[in-house]
């Protein structure tokens, strides 16, 4: 079990967010593919289908992960709640945020595992692999469960030209 992790997240103002966008996605095993399908024309809206591939994967498997252990035993997967999972995507001039939110309280478990040709159980050390940094916490208040993100650093040679216009 992870502890609920926010270092490594540096603190995120919503008002300085350049972009955000977010999708409900249902619980079915095809939400992955549309995850992936909104993360592409997100990224292309964004101009950074140049990422697409690294926070495409990341996006595959937190979504995953959200699908398989993150919703109640009923629910999984077969359709039984509309909207059991959201994605978000937000953009800050040096940074890019993957989020998904789930109703599960549990913590993301990453496995050790030494056979990296299975098919399972690999989500968490690819999600590592492949962001800047990652983590979870427990949602307050109104929204219930948790919400497992993964940052992405992005150039600063963008942000630099449009600050010389």
């Amino acid at each position: 079990m992870l502890e609920p992790l926010r270092q490594g997240l540096p603190p995120l103002d919503p008002a300085a967010v350049s972009d955000a966008a977010s999708c409900a996605l249902p619980a079915r095993y095809e939400a992955v593919r549309e995850a992936r399908q909104f993360t592409r024309r997100t990224l292309d809206q964004w101009d950074m289908g140049d990422r697409f591939d690294d926070v495409c994967l990341v996006v595959s498997e937190l979504v995953t992960n959200a699908l398989r252990h993150g919703l109640p035993t009923a629910d999984a997967c077969t359709g039984g709640r509309e909207a059991a999972v959201r994605l978000h995507l937000m953009r800050w001039t040096e940074r890019l945020v993957c989020a998904v939110r789930d109703p599960s309280h549990d913590s993301p478990v990453a496995r050790e595992t030494d056979d990296f040709s299975a098919e399972s159980g690999r989500g968490l050390f690819l999600v590592d692999s492949f962001s800047d940094s990652w983590g979870w916490h427990p949602l307050a208040g109104a929204l219930d469960g948790k919400v497992v993100w993964a940052l992405f650093r992005l150039p600063r040679t963008g942000s630099r030209t449009a600050a010389g216009e």
